[in-house]
């Protein structure tokens, strides 16, 4: 997602995943490659041995305007091309670095494209896919173009959003909110609904 922030509670969405989020495609992909779950890691991990440039994958959605996402075509170019190759450790790994290179790619293209477009200075990259260091690295690179920032949690607070809720729980708290013991669970709650801070 492409959140555009000006508080706790006060959010507006610029673009989401219309599909499978990054995240997930990374997980898919390393399920197709043999590699073990979590998958962001371990698809990063083989791609530092691939060959940067072997394959060119997609950049999905990147040709056309808006913010949102969608990495499932990706998936699939990924799959297709592990199928027509020789399934060698070596075209693993090729295979790894060209999609860890498009998603990264076209993460950083959509972060471009939502700066500009909010005239913001600073972008925070949250979530398991911040801990990918091409991402970082890359995100670094459009950001001192755009004299801008990027902010990351440390890498241990990458891989759940537990400490990240239980922040904003306590800023509504310390800010007087609260709710009574009874609550319905939600699996998809819509970011715009939330009462600011």
């Amino acid at each position: 997602m492409l959140v555009k922030v000006e508080g706790i509670g006060q959010y507006e969405l610029l673009g989401e995943s219309l599909d499978d989020a990054a995240g997930e495609a990374f997980d898919k992909t390393a399920k197709m490659l043999g590699l073990a779950y979590p998958g962001g890691p371990a698809v990063a991990k083989l791609a530092e041995k691939g060959e940067v440039g072997r394959y060119t994958f997609p950049r999905p959605m990147t040709d056309r305007p808006g913010l949102d996402f969608s990495f499932s075509g990706l998936k699939t170019f990924t799959l297709n091309t592990l199928h027509e190759s020789d399934k060698s450790e070596q075209t693993k790994a090729d295979i790894a670095c060209a999609f860890e290179t498009a998603v990264v790619e076209t993460l950083a293209i959509k972060c471009k494209r939502a700066l500009q477009q909010t005239r913001s200075l600073r972008l925070v990259i949250a979530g398991g896919v911040s801990a990918n260091l091409r991402l970082r690295k890359k995100l670094e690179q459009m950001v001192k173009k755009e004299k801008a920032q990027v902010f990351y949690p440390r890498l241990e607070f990458c891989t759940d959003n537990g400490a990240m809720i239980a922040f904003a729980g306590c800023q509504r708290l310390l800010a007087g909110q609260h709710e009574n013991l009874e609550f319905i669970a939600k699996p998809r709650w819509d970011l715009e609904s939330l009462s600011p801070v």
